[in-house]
């Protein structure tokens, strides 16, 4: 291990004018040609830049057992010296949250995943705070009925399972608004279908969104409206890649008439998650990647939205009293807890929680 860590060291230089060029050069996800050059370029001038310690061979076996569980495979030596690296910078980070959280400092506690070799650059690669559409105008709710001190529309057969949508695909607007149709299709059809991703991935180019490139639900939701359905999973499967729309009617498995937008505050999302159903939101996500337990509460969490997911419910924790939104992700379910998490609600906005929040009709 140390010659092949010295090795890299000494090519530090040299990497890093690389790493100049390419990163103004060429925007790269896994899915490019140049991928394997890029990714293992930069992975060594992220190596090369840190503490220039060794690696911690007491975590050898962990790492081995690691990568065997989530099937890790790697380019070449480079790659995977550079993603042993971020996985231990974030396993201590883990371990040192943790033992906080022991002490009663934090009211959730993180874990190692399939996650734990990225960095947040790349796990939401092209997925800077996007804008949303001016003329996307929120519609208030007419609400006067007593709302629930709890709502969980998992308990009512609304929420189909949790899916993955893979490292590398940005696809998450795609699958919230299908599980926000899955929903609405339960509620008033009174039959829970897996509707495709997929499908909404690859057919809804022209509204602004598109494959895995970042997107926006309410694009999907007219989609679906122009072209009288969305297709069931299972006639329709996720690839986590861009591809050629395909979509038969024949295969139409759910539908929708309009959609609208939520104001952009917690008594809204509020009233609808308790009097519609699952909620189509977006968040700032990039430090809930480690997320395992408990209801997130971090001040930290930035107010920008970058990824998609599906509110399903609210509460309050009986161990801490922290009232939480009850949200499900696409990262699978090894993921928080089996694929969810509860994020701290009436704690102004956390997370952007209520910026963007839509719903189809």
């Amino acid at each position: 291990m140390n010659e092949k860590f010295n090795s890299v060291v000494n090519n530090c230089q040299v990497v890093w004018r690389l790493v100049h060029v390419f990163e103004n050069v060429i925007s790269v996800t896994r899915n490019d040609l140049c991928a394997g050059l890029t990714v293992g370029v930069w992975l060594l001038a992220v190596l090369c830049a840190s503490v220039w310690a060794e690696l911690d061979s007491r975590l050898d076996q962990q790492w081995e057992q690691w990568k065997k569980t989530h099937k890790k495979k790697y380019l070449n030596e480079v790659e995977e010296l550079g993603r042993r690296a971020l996985w231990e910078k974030n396993l201590n980070h883990i371990n040192h949250h943790n033992l906080e959280a022991s002490l009663g400092l934090h009211t959730y506690t993180l874990a190692v995943n399939h996650l734990s070799d990225l960095t947040e650059g790349e796990k939401f690669q092209n997925s800077a705070p996007m804008k949303i559409p001016e003329d996307l105008t929120p519609t208030p709710l007419d609400v006067t009925v007593a709302l629930p001190a709890n709502v969980d529309w998992r308990k009512s057969g609304y929420v189909t399972s949790v899916k993955n949508q893979y490292d590398w695909c940005n696809s998450c607007w795609a699958f919230s608004a299908a599980g926000a149709l899955e929903g609405l299709w339960a509620k008033t059809k009174g039959k829970l279908v897996d509707l495709s991703p997929q499908n909404l991935m690859d057919c809804s180019k022209k509204y602004g969104s598109y494959g895995c490139r970042p997107g926006f639900m309410h694009h999907a939701f007219q989609y679906v409206i122009d072209n009288d359905g969305i297709a069931s999973e299972a006639s329709y499967p996720y690839e986590g890649k861009n591809g050629i729309c395909r979509y038969n009617s024949n295969s139409r498995a759910a539908t929708c008439s309009s959609y609208k937008r939520l104001p952009e505050d917690e008594l809204s999302l509020k009233q609808a998650v308790a009097t519609i159903g699952p909620i189509s939101v977006g968040i700032y996500a990039d430090t809930i990647k480690h997320y395992s337990s408990g209801v997130y509460n971090e001040a930290n969490c930035g107010n920008g939205i970058n990824h998609a997911v599906l509110v399903v419910g609210y509460g309050t924790d009986q161990d801490t009293g922290l009232d939480y939104w009850l949200i499900k992700n696409t990262w699978g379910t090894g993921w928080g807890e089996n694929g969810y998490i509860r994020l701290a609600r009436n704690k102004n906005k956390m997370c952007g929680i209520s910026s963007y929040a839509v719903y189809p009709v």
